[in-house]
């Protein structure tokens, strides 16, 4: 026999861990996550009138998703199995489908499913679901940390509404500390505890929206904490920095997190906010990120958003990343912040990126063109009788360096040099090669 920990939650001898006991019993309960589960929204609503359909809740650790799910349970006429993917297997799945089949026949309850970490299921397994949502045998409660759109079956989505779970604000968790220090059935409440404002709202702050994480520091700081002469508890700044140690940087290396990190990083650069793209630089070196990922992101910051604004951008991105490789962690991130500050700083222009982007275009929807004749490679005997080569200008034997002539069959514009920083410069010296250098077809002598 298994024991499911939120069917005790008000044990007295409180055996089993704080998050888990201080888990709301009722919807009024729940905090956070306004933007879906509040007053008036859709899923209140349909909780409220048990008329729960399939649904993913996706969002980090901590951030009330089974929490939610064990309210539904409670609220809801269904029959409700609780499963970890994680345990779980098909051979167990279809008996409890088997199960729901009867039990509707008889009846005429529906079955809620709740698999908490749907995305360990590979995308097999998630296909013996299919059926049954579709024709509401069961319906499905799956829970995941990762996103939902790059591990869960593209038919299982469409068939599940998607509800994002944010990180819990500070404020929200801080009244789930009063609520475990005052609850004397299944928090603190029978002790005599004194915490200090400022020691709560660093370990709010701290837990970085992790509900569970937050409580367990509080029931680490509490349980471990000397009582004083009179049985009271006090819990100060000293405890609280004890309990819950070195902040876990919520990250993982192919998650949501690591894309989107990257890209506040990138984004920040690009908008020339070099405290902004050093904070985010920081998250990942402390996160643990892979070096070369960063510093490949660096160099390709500098060519795309920096480009010929300042040519230096993209030779100092890519000393860093040598630099960078060389030395490796932690004094990698000297060279890494470095670089991130002069492209974050630098003049910017996209014009390179949207240059070749366009000649990409042109190549792959056009017909492809044939290199002119006088362009062609004359080193080789017998290219004279194909004409190839011929008529060629050497740019170096004329004045300033330049000659016109066809370089392509069919002319095109592809690079506008931008009025910015360095390509200032390069617009006026194309407008002078255009506008000012002979046209003479003589040669200098």
């Amino acid at each position: 026999m298994t024991m499911d920990l939120f069917g005790d939650r008000t044990n007295k001898e409180k055996t089993v861990p704080l998050p888990v006991r201080m888990c709301p019993v009722k919807l009024e309960e729940f905090l956070g996550q306004d933007h879906i589960a509040g007053e008036g929204k859709l899923l209140r609503r349909a909780i409220e009138a048990d008329r729960i359909s399939s649904v993913i809740f996706y969002g980090p650790p901590g951030t009330g998703k089974t929490a939610l799910a064990m309210v539904i349970s409670g609220k809801t006429g269904a029959h409700f199995i609780r499963k970890n993917a994680v345990s779980s297997n098909v051979t167990e799945i279809r008996k409890i489908i088997d199960t729901a089949k009867k039990q509707r026949g008889l009846d005429g309850r529906k079955t809620i499913l709740l698999l908490d970490e749907i995305h360990r299921f590979n995308k097999a397994q998630q296909d013996v679901l299919l059926p049954e949502v579709e024709v509401g045998n069961i319906i499905l409660i799956g829970t995941t940390t990762e996103n939902p759109f790059f591990t869960v079956n593209s038919a299982l989505l469409s068939r599940s509404q998607i509800f994002e779970f944010k990180p819990l604000k500070e404020k929200d968790i801080l009244v789930l500390f009063r609520r475990a220090l005052e609850d004397s059935s299944r928090g603190f409440g029978d002790k005599k505890i004194q915490a200090d404002e400022k020691a709560l709202r660093h370990l709010a702050k701290i837990s970085d929206g992790d509900a569970r994480k937050a409580l367990n520091a509080l029931e680490i700081a509490v349980l471990t904490t000397e009582p004083k002469k009179d049985g009271a508890i006090h819990v100060t700044m000293k405890e609280a920095e004890e309990s819950i140690q070195k902040k876990a940087i919520v990250y993982d290396s192919s998650g949501d997190a690591h894309y989107d990190t990257v890209s506040a990083y990138i984004k920040s650069m690009r908008g020339s906010d070099p405290d902004a793209a050093l904070y985010w630089l920081a998250k990942m070196v402390v996160a643990g990120e892979d070096l070369r990922f960063i510093a490949r992101r660096l160099v390709i910051c500098a060519a795309e958003d920096v480009g010929n604004a300042d040519p230096q951008a993209l030779i100092v991105a890519n000393a860093a990343m040598q630099a960078a490789d060389f030395i490796g962690f932690p004094e990698a991130k000297i060279p890494l912040a470095q670089a991130t500050i002069y492209i974050a700083c630098a003049p910017k222009s996209n014009t390179a990126c949207m240059a070749i982007e366009e000649a990409v275009k042109d190549v792959e929807r056009e017909r492809t063109q044939e290199v002119p004749d006088h362009l062609k490679d004359a080193h080789y005997p017998g290219a004279k009788k194909l004409g190839h080569g011929q008529g060629y200008k050497y740019a170096h034997s004329y004045e300033g360096h330049y000659v016109e002539q066809d370089y392509m069959r069919k002319k095109r514009t592809y690079y506008t040099p931008a009025d910015t920083g360095f390509e200032k410069k390069i617009k006026e010296w194309m407008t002078k090669l255009k506008g000012d250098m002979p046209r003479g077809d003589t040669p200098q002598v």
